[in-house]
């Protein structure tokens, strides 16, 4: 066999072992970044999807509220696939999906006002998720990880009694770095560690269940 066949056929073998399964996780990957169930059926969490990831897991679980809690991006421009350059924006998808669109921007509050007062978007959350009529639900930010995992946790301890060490440590499995998931992470803190089960806030006054 002439050497340039031989290199040719080396270079192949290299595209085929080596490459082909990057581009085919990346690819993956961008389809259905991290996409989790939370609870089947009613609560769902991910990263930034592309438009095929966001179709399909409406059709699969179908979602009927899709929360975007990018703090940064209110309305994200979505690749409508990883080979893609074209986007839509993620309200515009929403629509054509005929699902709601909700973009919540997590807030935080001065350290003295902790645990007297809580981030504003904690209230805004309880409120989506206490009508039955926005479920099923998807959550998710770029990484899917922070944001959404905080979120995450409030659910958990709200709507299934999870103590706050059981969402800190799911907090912490599910990716969001050891050692930032600590008490001195604001985030960590007023979304977890602080977090009081059962409290609404209606107009500036403070509501208890019975």
């Amino acid at each position: 066999m002439p050497r340039y066949a031989r290199v040719a056929l080396v270079a192949v073998l290299v595209l085929v072992v080596a490459v082909a399964p990057v581009v085919y996780f990346r690819g993956l990957y961008a389809h259905s970044k991290r996409l989790r169930e939370v609870v089947p059926g009613r609560c769902y969490r991910s990263g930034q999807l592309t438009v095929e990831g966001f179709a399909d897991a409406v059709a699969r679980h179908h979602i009927r509220t899709v929360i975007n809690v990018q703090d940064d991006v209110p309305d994200p421009d979505v690749y409508r696939g990883f080979w893609s350059l074209r986007t839509v924006k993620e309200s515009e998808l929403c629509r054509r999906l005929g699902v709601r669109y909700v973009n919540l921007a997590p807030d935080l509050v001065p350290h003295g006002q902790v645990p007297d007062e809580r981030p504003g978007v904690i209230d805004e959350f309880l409120a989506l998720m206490d009508d039955p009529g926005s479920y099923p639900v998807l959550i998710h930010c770029r990484a899917g990880l922070h944001r959404t995992g905080v979120l995450t946790a409030v659910y958990r301890m709200e709507y299934q009694g999870w103590s706050r060490a059981e969402a800190y440590e799911e907090l912490k499995a599910h990716g969001f770095g050891t050692w930032v998931c600590t008490a001195a992470n604001d985030y960590v803190n007023q979304y977890v560690l602080t977090y009081r089960r059962g409290l609404r806030r209606l107009a500036g006054v403070a509501q208890h269940p019975e």
